[in-house]
């Protein structure tokens, strides 16, 4: 497994593999997962190389960082990069009020309540170290703090300044102290990712959805803002929420629901360039955003030791450079992108 160096603007050293670990399938995201499941994929992608594991408190509101603990314990805290986020707290309350009914299924009975402020930030990192079982987290992203989540830009903004007023001093003192590594935000769109770049001293960011073989707007201004000052960014999100891996089929899914028509159809425009090179659209779709300079891992879920193999072979599969070439004339990727060069396996 290739790994990336990043050294972050505030100075500390995080080695990224390429291919990281996305941990919401363990909170049973959209389905249930048995424990020795759970464990069984965990096992997988370790023994794949794979040493970047992100996770959140509301994935399995708890249960995606509990089985961590279960996975992590008595494996040595520097063999690996470790991810979590902050901005919601865990309430107990009555089953039928938790958070993410139809969503996430068999979790705890908890509901979340955001929380931006120093107290929470501090409150989040306390119950998310208990949960892990572990003494320190080396990347704290502030989670959601976007117009997905808070419904308005007047919403987010309020979150923002409650963000910027209140807990990124406690973000900054807690990376000033070592008790964590690096600090940025975790969110589904770029444009907030600029906007706290520009107020503040972020590291990096987990960007979800915003730069992949079929969006590619972050290129505008925030991906060169990003190179210019050395924030890394983690792609997840790569498929759009799965049309990238399904391909433009009846019910493929985009940003959570069902694909509209312009982009069934770009992504049948794209499908068609991909295949007629002999390449699978989900491998073309997995390698793209990782050949940016800004970027230092892409974190595809797995909820069992197949898909854990399966986005191993997805990443390592042969991408001749007339596919690339192609897409750039026909439109579908912007000039400016960056592109592998030559014959790809699993790498730049």
């Amino acid at each position: 497994m290739k790994s990336r160096t990043f050294k972050a603007p505030s100075g500390a050293a995080l080695g990224f593999t390429e291919l990281g670990f996305g941990t919401a399938p363990l909170g049973n995201l959209f389905r249930a997962l048995s424990e020795e499941q759970a464990q069984a994929t965990c096992q997988a992608a370790w023994d794949a190389g794979i040493r970047y594991i992100d996770t959140a408190p509301l994935y399995g509101l708890g249960l995606s960082e509990t089985r961590l603990n279960h996975f992590l314990r008595g494996k040595a805290r520097d063999s690996y990069v470790l991810s979590t986020k902050v901005g919601r707290l865990l309430q107990p309350c009555p089953p039928e009020q938790r958070t993410g009914i139809g969503k996430f299924f068999d979790t705890p009975s908890r509901r979340e309540n955001y929380d931006y402020s120093h107290d929470g930030i501090m409150r989040s990192l306390e119950a998310s170290l208990e949960r892990l079982g572990l003494d320190r987290i080396d990347i704290l992203f502030v989670h959601d703090i976007d117009i997905f989540n808070h419904g308005s830009a007047a919403a987010r903004d309020a979150k923002v300044a409650e963000l910027m007023k209140s807990g990124y001093g406690a973000l900054v003192k807690l990376r000033d102290q070592g008790v964590i590594k690096a600090f940025g935000a975790g969110v589904n769109e770029w444009e907030v990712c600029e906007i706290l770049a520009k107020q503040g001293d972020f590291d990096l960011f987990l960007l979800a959805g915003r730069y992949t073989l079929l969006e590619q707007e972050s290129l505008n201004s925030f991906l060169p803002m990003c190179e210019k000052r050395k924030i890394g960014i983690v792609i997840g999100g790569a498929y759009n929420s799965g049309i990238l891996a399904t391909g433009a089929r009846p019910g493929a899914f985009y940003n959570y629901d069902p694909a509209p028509q312009h982009i069934l159809d770009r992504v049948a425009g794209i499908e068609k360039i991909v295949t007629s090179h002999g390449v699978k659209l989900v491998e073309a779709a997995l390698r793209f955003p990782l050949v940016h300079p800004a970027v230092v891992s892409v974190i595809p879920g797995a909820s069992r030791p197949e898909e854990v193999a399966l986005n191993m072979q997805t990443l390592a599969a042969d991408i001749p450079s007339a596919l690339w070439a192609e897409l750039k004339a026909k439109g579908f990727i912007r000039a400016e992108a960056p592109v592998p060069h030559g014959l790809e396996r699993g790498g730049k």
